[in-house]
């Protein structure tokens, strides 16, 4: 396996892994039922020794239990890991996904409070507003945490999904370190609405999730698989019958670039997203050491411009992106 090269994060901050770890399906979304914490502490522990220095949870996932799970797996040494969390979401109920949005100051002071005690660390080095409230002027919200690094509780800020518009609005106040948006080659919002392009003019990080379109595109789930009730692919649109039928070209289109360079269809999409930029940087999820190692394997793989190109033309996915 190649070495991971290092990017930063934002201007100024530290260098991080090219591909990070998101610790998300360890704990929420796909296998609330059928959890593993002791395989997901030691695919976390292995991603270290592989040379990931960037975990990214969030006080939701699970909800909590994400954060604790992580905690647990750094109790051996973090040294130059970067610990990305977000606040913002809370999950009213984990089965049924019900989530209200909550940017009030004193929701996310105490929500960061609690974050430091689940993750064992003195601060937080990188903290994500998870999604504007729209209750709660963003201004309010970003000042709340800009206080936070005032306090030494935080090192730097990010913003999760949101706009042109809002990104300058939260600039203003302090600055953006990281922007995460979900980018994949079946959701390409940020390239076509500016935001990855202003990350790179303003030397703010693109971090990338939902990059290997929540599995679909790895080419593992077709149109005969069945969810359980808790997996949030259950009720998505783009999973589907119909939908996955259709969205099949794209699986089988990635896989024939694979196939010219002996790559598997994860490290495909892996590659496409660190090919939009030097400030962007992948955090594909998994819980299992056989897929965190695939997946850092797209370290290694360089696709050319013909392949770029390919992979640029391809047809957008169909179904919506939520439901």
């Amino acid at each position: 396996m190649a070495s991971l090269p290092s990017r930063p994060l934002g201007a100024g901050g530290p260098s991080i892994s090219s591909i990070g770890l998101g610790c998300m399906s360890m704990s929420w979304a796909y296998y609330l039922g059928t959890r593993d914490d002791a395989e997901s502490v030691r695919t976390i522990e292995r991603a270290l020794e592989a040379g990931v220095t960037h975990l990214d949870t969030a006080v939701m996932y699970g909800p909590e239990h994400n954060e604790t799970l992580v905690g647990r797996a750094l109790r051996g040494g973090r040294d130059g890991v970067v610990v990305a969390s977000k606040a913002g979401l809370i999950v009213e109920d984990p089965v049924e996904r019900r989530i209200r949005r909550d940017g009030r100051p004193e929701t996310l002071r105490r929500l960061c409070d609690d974050s430091l005690r689940r993750l064992g660390v003195e601060a937080i080095d990188l903290y994500y507003l998870h999604r504007v409230d729209p209750e709660v002027p963003l201004e309010e919200s970003w000042g709340a945490l800009a206080e936070l690094v005032l306090a030494g509780k935080v090192r730097r800020l990010g913003l999760s999904e949101v706009s042109l518009d809002e990104l300058e609005r939260a600039r203003a106040i302090h600055p953006v370190a990281a922007l995460q948006s979900e980018l994949s080659l079946w959701t390409r919002g940020p390239l076509e609405d500016g935001t990855l392009a202003w990350c790179g003019r303003e030397g703010t990080a693109f971090v990338a999730f939902g990059v290997l379109g929540r599995g679909f595109l790895t080419g593992a789930i077709g149109p005969d698989t069945t969810f359980r009730k808790d997996d949030f692919r259950a009720t998505n649109p783009r999973f589907q019958r119909d939908a996955m039928v259709a969205n099949r070209r794209l699986v089988d289109a990635i896989a024939a670039v694979g196939a010219r360079h002996g790559a598997t269809p994860a490290q495909v999409c892996i590659a496409w997203i660190l090919a939009r930029g030097e400030h962007v940087v992948a955090i594909p999820g998994t819980r299992q050491r056989a897929y965190l190692e695939e997946d850092l394997g797209a370290a290694g793989l360089v696709l050319d411009a013909a392949d770029l190109a390919e992979l640029d033309a391809l047809p957008p996915a169909v179904g919506a992106r939520y439901r």
